[in-house]
C-alpha cells in the first residue's frame, strides 16, 4: 500500500505538479519578465531568515549576481551575539540536491549545524544554488521558461560556487575560508577546484559530508532503474516541458501539514518516500519535525540536476553532463562519443570524506575511490552509527555528536599557521571569470 502511495505521489508532482503553475504563479507568469527578474523575493518564498531570528541568533541577508545573470541568496549568521567570542574563522556551508540555505538551521538550537559553529564563534555562510526557493531569480530570464532552467550542478561548480566564495571573502577581508558540503554541494566543490584549480587556494580545507563523486555502486533502486532509462526521461522531459523538479508550492505544504504529523497512518508514506532514495534509519529521523522538514524540502531543482546524477549511475564515472548527439558541439570533436571527465588530481585543497554504510547515494566503496583519486585526501571517516543515512547529516537526531563534533575537532587540526588571513585581494585573476 505504501509503494502505491509513493508511486502516486512521485508521478502526480512530476508530471502534473510541475508544469502547472498555481494561481499566484500564474498571476506572476502574466508580468513582464524584467519585472519577475528583478523582484529579490518570490511571494511563496519561505524564509530561512525567520528560523533564525525565532530564536535569537542574527541574521543577514546577501545578494550576488553570476555572470550569466541568476541572482544568488546568501544567509549570514555573523559571530556578534552576546556572550559569543569571535574564532576568526569563515565557514561556508553548500547545500544538497533539493535543499537550501534553511537545511542547515532546522533541527534548532544546539542541534543544527549552523547553530553549533555561530555557538563556537564562527562566521557562518549559507549559500544557495541557481533554481531553488531562495535564488530563483535572474537579470534577464523568468524562471517560468525553459532557458532558466537549462543548466546542471555543473554550472553550479563553476559559476555559483566561485561567485559565492568570492564574495564572501570580500566581505569578510578573508584570503581563504573553510568550506562544507552536504551531498550535492560536495560534487560541486570537487568540480570547481578541478575546473578552476586556482580556487584551492581559497580553500583552508573542506568537509564532505555524505561525498558524492562516483555513484557506480550507488544503492537506491529507484534511481538505479531510472539511471537505465535516463535519455529516455530526458527525452520526456523535453517534451512534456517539465524543467524543474520538485519545486516547493502550496502542495507540498499542504502535504507536510495534514499527512505527515506524527502518528498519523500517513505519515508512514512520508519518510518511506524519502528513505526509499536515501536509506532506512527510523532511530536518526524526528518525526515531529517532518512537517516542518516538509514545509523548507524539498526546495527544487533543475531537472538536468537529477539526469546528471543518473548519468553517474550509468556510466560509473565522475564526468561533466552527456548531451548524446550535442557533445561534439559542447565539447569539441574529441570528446563527441562521451563527455569529459573531471580530474580530481587537481582537487589540492585538504579534503576531509565523512560516509556511512546505510548511504544509499554515498556509497563506501565510491567514496574510497573518490579519496584515492582526489588531490589532497587528508582522511575518510566512517560514522559510528551503521544505520546513519544520506540526509542524517542534517536531519539526524544524533547528528550534532556523531558528525558535528567530529567535524570541528578536524577543523581545529587542521588551523593554518596564521589565522589572520591576508585580506582578499579583489584583483585577483579568477579563472572561472575568463
Amino acid at each position: 500500500m505504501h509503494w502505491l502511495g509513493l508511486l502516486f505521489l512521485s508521478v502526480f508532482s512530476f508530471v502534473v505538479v510541475q508544469p502547472l503553475p498555481f494561481a499566484s504563479d500564474v498571476k506572476d507568469a502574466l508580468l513582464s519578465d524584467q519585472h519577475i527578474s528583478s523582484m529579490p523575493y518570490n511571494e511563496d518564498q519561505i524564509e530561512a531568515t525567520e528560523l533564525i531570528t525565532k530564536y535569537g541568533y542574527p541574521v543577514e541577508e546577501h545578494f550576488v549576481t553570476t555572470k550569466d545573470g541568476y541572482i544568488l541568496r546568501l544567509h549570514r549568521i555573523p559571530p556578534i551575539r552576546k556572550g559569543i567570542a569571535p574564532c576568526n574563522r569563515t565557514i561556508f556551508l553548500m547545500h544538497g540536491l533539493l535543499m537550501s540555505s534553511a537545511d542547515w538551521v532546522l533541527l534548532g538550537p544546539e542541534k543544527a549545524f549552523a547553530y553549533y559553529l555561530a555557538d563556537l564563534g564562527y562566521d557562518v555562510w549559507m549559500g544557495n544554488a541557481r533554481g531553488n526557493t531562495q535564488s530563483k531569480n535572474h537579470t534577464k530570464l523568468n524562471p517560468h521558461h525553459s532557458k532558466f532552467w537549462k543548466f546542471s550542478w555543473h554550472e553550479i561548480g563553476t559559476i555559483d560556487l566561485p561567485t559565492m566564495i568570492d564574495y564572501v571573502l570580500i566581505q569578510t577581508k578573508q584570503k581563504a575560508l573553510y568550506h562544507v558540503g552536504h551531498s550535492q554541494g560536495t560534487t560541486t566543490f570537487y568540480v570547481m577546484c578541478s575546473e578552476f584549480p586556482s580556487y584551492n587556494k581559497k580553500i583552508i580545507a573542506h568537509y564532505s559530508l555524505a561525498p558524492i563523486a562516483y555513484m557506480k555502486h550507488a544503492f537506491s533502486p529507484i534511481l538505479r532503474v531510472s539511471s537505465k532509462f535516463v535519455h529516455s526521461l530526458e527525452f520526456m522531459s523535453a517534451i512534456f516541458g517539465v524543467d524543474q523538479v520538485l519545486p516547493h508550492n502550496a502542495l507540498m505544504t499542504l502535504i507536510g501539514n495534514q499527512y505527515c504529523h506524527a502518528q498519523e497512518f500517513s505519515e508512514i508514506i512520508c519518510k518511506d518516500s524519502l528513505f526509499l532514495i536515501c536509506g532506512f534509519d527510523q532511530a536518526e529521523f524526528n518525526d515531529t519535525l517532518l512537517p516542518t522538514f516538509m514545509g523548507h524540502t524539498p526546495a527544487g531543482a533543475s531537472s538536468r540536476q537529477m539526469f546528471h546524477y543518473a548519468q553517474l549511475i550509468d556510466s560509473g564515472r565522475f564526468r561533466q553532463y552527456d548531451h548524446g548527439l550535442d557533445n561534439i558541439v559542447h565539447y569539441g570533436p574529441a570528446h563527441a562519443l562521451a563527455p569529459p571527465s573531471y580530474d580530481l588530481k587537481k582537487v589540492k585543497a585538504p579534503v576531509y570524506l565523512y560516509y556511512s554504510r546505510n548511504d544509499w547515494l554515498s556509497n563506501e566503496k565510491d567514496v574510497i575511490r573518490l579519496c584515492n583519486e582526489l588531490g589532497n585526501c587528508k582522511d575518510k571517516v566512517l560514522v559510528a552509527e551503521n544505520l546513519f543515512n544520506h540526509v542524517d547529516y542534517l536531519w539526524g537526531i544524533n547528528a550534532k555528536q556523531l558528525i558535528y563534533t567530529v567535524v570541528t575537532d578536524d577543523i581545529i587540526n587542521h588551523l593554518p599557521e596564521n589565522e589572520h588571513h591576508e585580506a582578499y585581494d579583489e584583483t585577483d585573476t579568477d579563472e572561472y571569470q575568463k
